[in-house]
């Protein structure tokens, strides 16, 4: 079953930067759904059916890729472009089932944007992501 994206704002940068992430191959594959975004924020959620690894937790890989999808929608809507330099993954907890990602901008120096992303099963902290971004 395919969920069907919520509505967004009607700020045209922020629908475009939504509609190309939602279209994204990948983010498709993986079953990704964005469920909110602006600039410097974005909520992505992502259900570990058919991801998981021999261990029957999420696998590594789709747990970062839920982040990375996070990250680069939260430092590309509003109108500026930025492109990842640096990236860092703490993985905390095995994880199963509904996967949440939140980023948050928490530095902007003016040339690169640090951004946090924390991933969430339920109520517990599974991964910790740190992205820089730099402007293009």
């Amino acid at each position: 079953m395919t969920a069907k994206p919520p509505p967004y704002p009607e700020d045209p940068d922020t629908a475009e930067c939504i509609r190309v992430f939602n279209e994204n191959e990948f983010a498709r594959l993986l079953g990704m759904v964005i469920t909110e975004a602006r600039d410097g924020y974005a909520r992505v959620t992502m259900n570990c059916t058919g991801k998981l690894n021999p261990s029957g937790a999420a696998h590594g890989g789709a747990v970062f890729a839920l982040a990375d999808q996070a990250f680069g929608i939260a430092s590309n809507c509003g109108g500026v472009h930025r492109t990842a330099i640096s990236i860092s993954i703490h993985y905390l907890v095995p994880a199963t089932g509904e996967l949440v990602a939140i980023a948050e901008r928490v530095e902007d120096n003016g040339i690169t944007d640090t951004f946090r992303v924390m991933i969430y099963a339920g109520n517990r902290t599974v991964a910790e992501f740190t992205g820089v971004a730099f402007r293009v």
